[in-house]
């Protein structure tokens, strides 16, 4: 398969088309193992669905899912721009596109929300996005982890969530996590229903 197919569904929930193309610019240069990976390196911290070969690809889609249901919902949706809505969208795709590092490494980098936000300002230039735009992408995927922003030795290293667009992706991702969670895919891995 390739790289572009895996998030097929989820690229049409993007309505800006220089948002998406630049979405499935990143999505082509995203290493090889991110398609491959666990959502977990060691299994604790993510439901059964994201374990396995491509567990990282379905974590994703259920946050861009998750994303996508809160934001039809006008309560919740109103609150941001059509353009808004489509960067965050594009934010929960690729928030953990270097989860292991920009060369595979065995675990998560702690670091990773910091390697992908530069590796999109690093590839700006191939993007249809100004620079207010990278910069919006750039500050909600570095604060995804929320509260789970410090390094091994305790040392706050990525910001905590602040914005409204902050905390709303890392309430995606943090919603695809949970364990209790069970999202059903097909053999593509794209979600039933």
């Amino acid at each position: 398969m390739e790289k572009r197919d895996y998030f097929k569904k989820e690229l049409e929930f993007i309505k800006n088309s220089k948002i998406r193309n630049s979405c499935l610019t990143m999505i082509e240069l995203l290493p090889d193992y991110f398609f491959e990976i666990p959502a977990s390196s060691t299994g604790k911290y993510h439901p059964e669905f994201t374990l396995g070969n491509a567990g990282l690809v379905r974590h994703v889609k259920a946050a861009v899912r998750i994303g996508h249901e809160l934001l039809m919902d006008p309560v919740i949706g109103d609150k941001y721009t059509s353009d808004e809505k489509d960067l965050m969208l594009m934010a929960l795709i690729l928030h953990d596109g270097l989860k292991s590092g920009l060369e595979h490494n065995r675990y998560t980098q702690v670091d990773h929300p910091t390697l992908i936000k530069n590796y999109i300002i690093k590839n700006k230039d191939k993007l249809e996005l100004n620079d207010e735009e990278v910069k919006f992408i750039g500050k909600v995927i570095e604060s995804h982890m929320g509260p789970w922003n410090k390094d091994y030795d305790g040392n706050p290293i990525l910001p905590i969530p602040k914005t409204k667009y902050e905390n709303f992706v890392h309430m995606c991702d943090y919603l695809a996590s949970r364990k209790f969670l069970n999202v059903k895919f097909d053999n593509n891995n794209d979600i039933i229903g």
